[in-house]
């Protein structure tokens, strides 16, 4: 088990550096009322004075629910600033104009959600000087289970190296609200929808096979095909060399 107390000086140092070196003014995040956003969320707040997090519901019912309701609480008592961009609306009209011509798929209308949260981020860092921070963890970064150009679009990442499994250790370390740490994960791409049942593995089965090569084989016939046909998610673009 990490040390979370080194993790922390260690991270926040990290962070302050790129800050620094960017020359930025501060860091917005997508607040999304999760775990991986939250430790994103807390951890900068503690090495810069100006982060921003952003609550972007998307269609989703969880999303003006619990999800707004936890992030709110993560904000309050970490003393993080807060907006609201409601981007349904915009979603609704992509997805009108788009099936003029073509009819997309779900999961294509799915990923339209993370794409307009990342378009989100940038309009206002760019805003104001600040820089995007990512929230996925090194679990999701393995299955390449992310949105290309979406939640995988940021300027830094500061908890990429950990796995699920560490990113609620390190939130319990933190004392992150109850709701947010004990919450199932999900993208919050639709109504019902969890990571784990999406993918048909646990982030348990998928970090003890990350760190060890060890699980049961229908488990790791998951993950191995899943990391298999998600390289190009995590190697993009991919250039051509003469």
């Amino acid at each position: 088990m990490r040390d979370y107390k080194i993790e922390t000086e260690k991270r926040t140092a990290w962070i302050r550096k790129v800050i620094k070196g960017a020359g930025a003014k501060g860091i917005v995040f997508g607040n999304s009322g999760g775990k991986d956003s939250a430790l994103v969320g807390i951890l900068c707040k503690m090495s810069v004075n100006n982060v921003v997090g952003v609550i972007m519901p998307c269609a989703s019912k969880q999303n003006y629910g619990s999800d707004k309701d936890d992030a709110r609480e993560l904000a309050k008592q970490f003393g993080i600033e807060t907006i609201v961009v409601d981007l349904t609306e915009t979603r609704e009209e992509m997805i009108k104009q788009l099936d003029i011509d073509i009819h997309i798929s779900d999961t294509a209308k799915s990923n339209i959600a993370p794409r307009l949260r990342m378009t989100t981020l940038y309009a206002i860092g760019q805003t104001h000087g600040y820089l995007v921070a990512g929230t996925s963890n090194k679990s999701e970064y393995y299955m390449g289970y992310f949105t290309k150009w979406g939640d995988a679009g940021c300027d830094f990442n500061p908890i990429a190296d950990l796995t699920a499994t560490e990113v609620f250790e390190f939130l319990k370390y933190l004392n992150c609200p109850y709701e947010i740490i004990n919450k199932p994960p999900s993208a919050g791409l639709f109504d019902g929808q969890t990571d784990e049942l999406e993918m048909g593995v646990t982030y348990a089965a998928i970090d003890k096979f990350i760190e060890t090569g060890e699980g049961r084989a229908e488990d790791i016939e998951i993950i191995e095909r899943m990391h298999g046909i998600s390289g190009h998610k995590r190697n993009f673009p991919v250039k051509f060399e003469n």
